[in-house]
């Protein structure tokens, strides 16, 4: 799986503004494109990288779905996120120069190399950019504070709900629909991330289907009612 000789050029990029940093001068973009050299093809269930790989880059996502995973103690896997076009990943890494965890495609995607000795670099030339790279880093650190309280407080309807709206408001930020999806992960892989077993997991869906909240078929979830959804993750607030 070597990093394919494509020249990326960020500047006429359509996800620009989801994985770039905004207001960046014509300069600016031109040297951001010399760094982002070569975009990378990865199948469907390759591994972007493992844990305990020597860490070297940042990837911005360009089309597909990833999930990012470490191995329990008894071996099973310990889904840590989900991540799609217009994001990047392999923060993981920079802490000690190895990453720490597997990032698997869930479907064939494609992903823009950015070496990080290179960024590291230009953002002390290009303030936008240092910002930027702290903003995603923050933007990691609110998402495991909200995981954590997934787990410790949440009952099963309240997980999978919030799961819910968290993936289809990032996908609209994508331009896709407001209340349609397709899942690339399984029910099990929702499961492990969410902390709550396959049978829970497909039994929720169900509940909210049963109550006209959702219409599932298969993988593709078609959302009824959005603000039944959110009244479920927080009673208190009738939308």
């Amino acid at each position: 799986m070597n990093p394919q000789t494509i020249k990326v050029a960020c500047s006429s990029c359509n996800l620009r503004e989801l994985c770039m940093p905004l207001g960046l001068n014509a300069g600016e973009l031109e040297q951001i494109d010399e760094i982002v050299g070569v975009r990378r093809k990865v199948k469907r269930g390759a591994a972007l990288f493992r844990n305990g790989e020597v860490f070297t880059s940042l990837f911005a996502i360009r089309t597909g779905f990833f999930k990012t995973s470490i191995a329990s103690e008894d071996g099973r896997d310990q889904v840590t996120g989900f991540q799609m076009a217009g994001e990047v990943i392999g923060l993981d890494g920079i802490v000690n120069d190895h990453h720490t965890c597997d990032a698997v495609a869930l479907e064939d995607a494609e992903v823009c190399v950015m070496p990080f000795a290179d960024i590291e670099a230009l953002s002390r030339e290009v303030s936008g950019l240092q910002r930027h790279i702290h903003k995603i880093m923050s933007r990691e650190i609110v998402r495991e504070h909200g995981v954590m309280l997934l787990l410790g407080s949440m009952r099963a309807e309240e997980r999978l709900a919030a799961f819910l709206l968290n993936l289809v408001q990032r996908l609209h930020a994508r331009g896709f629909s407001q209340s349609e999806l397709i899942l690339r992960m399984t029910r099990e892989e929702i499961g492990s991330y969410l902390g709550l077993k396959l049978e829970t997991v497909s039994r929720t869906f169900s509940k909210f289907a049963e109550d006209g909240i959702v219409e599932v078929k298969q993988r593709h979830v078609r959302i009824l009612e959005t603000d039944a959804l959110r009244r479920i993750v927080n009673p208190q607030t009738l939308l």
